[in-house]
């Protein structure tokens, strides 16, 4: 359908796959319900169809590796468990024996209860992984809902975890590809060495504030229009309003809305009249939670022309070397004058025309 935010962001991705420096970090970011896993299905079909040449020559080789990050239920994400998983997606066989036998099952501790197999376990999946990926060799690692990755228990783990994704990234010269929502702005950034292997794309939702926003999500709604699967009695694309506030603009929330009113008609003789719409609409309390997520992620994303004076002034580029040393000079000698010498008097305004009354 034309939905050319989502291709725009597509482009955007392939390029950034086959331009970005091999062990790369890409991030894909956007608020909920926008079309991220529409996304990551259309990039996944384009590198099918570029690598198929490659593919048959190679049949060991993977043009991808699609995973989605797997959240704990104890607080802190599991690499085990990713490993894992992730190695399964590879079609990796004896995925047990990767493990030695005495550390991989689980042995009785002083009390008799049963334990896991120790943290060594995980550095040993990992080493599997790595290996796995240099053999298949794969054009780019997805990793959907990876603000999963987030959920450590202090910042100091937050900052290893993605320095265990750079690794293998690093070392496997393969791009991995984050796609999540904005809760994914705690990992960018997080060093200097991070920000220069890292790309950020914005999937952002279409705003009712620009008017080739609005033309956009009209032409969107119509789409839908002509293609659900039952019949309406109303204009869909008058309602546009409608549907933008109870979609906040993203239209993979519009989508399941339409989806979930189209069953609810087919129940009622196949007719969607607007009742069914709003009868299967989000509260409002959860589109204003929406909308207040995408507000504030899209305010962090955003850089004005301010942001662009503060980096050429903290470069040393904001005014001439000559300028900046004197105004430095000026202030130092304002301060001083300022501050005066010990036992000088101070300057103050003095009586005038008046005679000091002299005491008896």
């Amino acid at each position: 359908m034309a939905h050319p935010r989502l291709v725009a962001v597509k482009d955007r991705l392939i390029s950034s796959i086959h331009e970005a420096a091999s062990g790369s970090l890409v991030f894909v970011l956007g608020p909920a319900g926008v079309g991220k896993t529409t996304l990551l299905l259309k990039a996944q079909q384009l590198l099918v169809t570029e690598m198929l040449p490659k593919l048959e020559s190679d049949p060991c080789r993977l043009p991808f590796v699609s995973i989605e990050a797997i959240a704990s239920a104890t607080g802190n994400f599991n690499w085990r468990d990713h490993f894992t998983r992730l190695l399964r997606r590879m079609d990796e066989p004896l995925i047990d024996s990767k493990l030695p036998s005495d550390r991989a099952r689980p042995e009785r501790n002083w009390r008799g209860q049963y334990t896991s197999a120790p943290r060594t376990a995980g550095m040993e999946l990992q080493h599997a992984v790595e290996q796995a990926l240099r053999y298949r060799r794969p054009v780019a690692v997805f990793i959907d809902e990876a603000q999963h990755l987030a959920r450590m228990s202090s910042g100091r783990k937050l900052s290893d975890q993605l320095d265990v994704m750079k690794c293998i990234a690093n070392l496997t010269e393969t791009i991995h590809v984050l796609i999540g929502t904005y809760e994914l702005l705690a990992f960018c950034n997080l060093s200097g060495q991070l920000s220069r292997r890292s790309v950020h794309i914005h999937f952002a939702r279409y705003s009712a504030e620009c008017r080739e926003d609005i033309q956009i999500f009209k032409n969107v709604v119509l789409t839908f229009q002509n293609e659900l699967p039952v019949r309406v009695n109303f204009d869909l694309a008058g309602e546009w309003e409608f549907l933008y506030e109870g979609s906040v603009g993203c239209v993979g929330i519009l989508k399941d809305w339409l989806m979930r009113a189209a069953i609810a008609a087919n129940r009622d003789e196949g007719l969607m009249t607007r009742k069914h719409l709003e009868r299967t609409a989000l509260s409002v309390s959860q589109c204003e939670k929406i909308l207040i997520e995408a507000r504030e992620g899209e305010a962090r994303l955003s850089e004005g022309p301010e942001s662009h004076t503060r980096l050429r002034s903290l470069l040393g580029l904001g005014a001439p070397a000559v300028e900046t040393a004197q105004a430095c000079q000026e202030v130092q000698v304002s301060r001083s004058a300022r501050r005066g010498r010990p036992g000088q008097r101070l300057p103050k305004r003095d009586l005038v025309g008046q005679v000091a009354a002299i005491s008896i």
